[in-house]
């Protein structure tokens, strides 16, 4: 069974865009945790930061100024999980959108090179017909 020359030339794009997006899939899985890790990382600091200013509140029955210094300090530690939350999202962020771009540009240059592909074997199979 032989292939016509617009059959061959299908099949070559259809086995490009395949691998093209077999090759984005894998990308994309290690690029979704590190979106994960960027958007929930804050709400972690933020869920530390209420629980210790929870936690900053009860026993306070001593003088006023004596209980008012006590929770500044408790509520300068409390929010200490606010900041180490923002330290890990950032970077996975800016991660995450540096290789989003880098995937992009890898999804055009593999666009433009199964193109390629397919316009040099056009050219062969109407060269070798003449």
């Amino acid at each position: 069974m032989s292939l016509s020359d617009r059959e061959v030339l299908d099949a070559v794009e259809r086995a490009t865009r395949r691998a093209a997006a077999v090759v984005r899939a894998d990308f994309m899985r290690g690029l979704a945790g590190l979106a994960t890790v960027a958007s929930v990382a804050p709400f972690f600091g933020f869920f530390g930061t209420v629980a210790g200013i929870y936690t900053s509140f009860p026993g306070c029955g001593a003088a006023r100024s004596t209980c008012m210094a006590a929770i500044a300090e408790r509520l300068s530690v409390a929010l200490a999980p606010t900041v180490l939350g923002f330290l890990v999202a950032m970077p996975a962020w800016m991660g995450y959108k540096f290789l989003t771009s880098k995937l992009e540009a890898l999804d055009l240059q593999t666009n433009n090179v199964s193109a390629l592909l397919v316009n040099y074997l056009s050219v062969y199979l109407s060269l070798r017909r003449a």
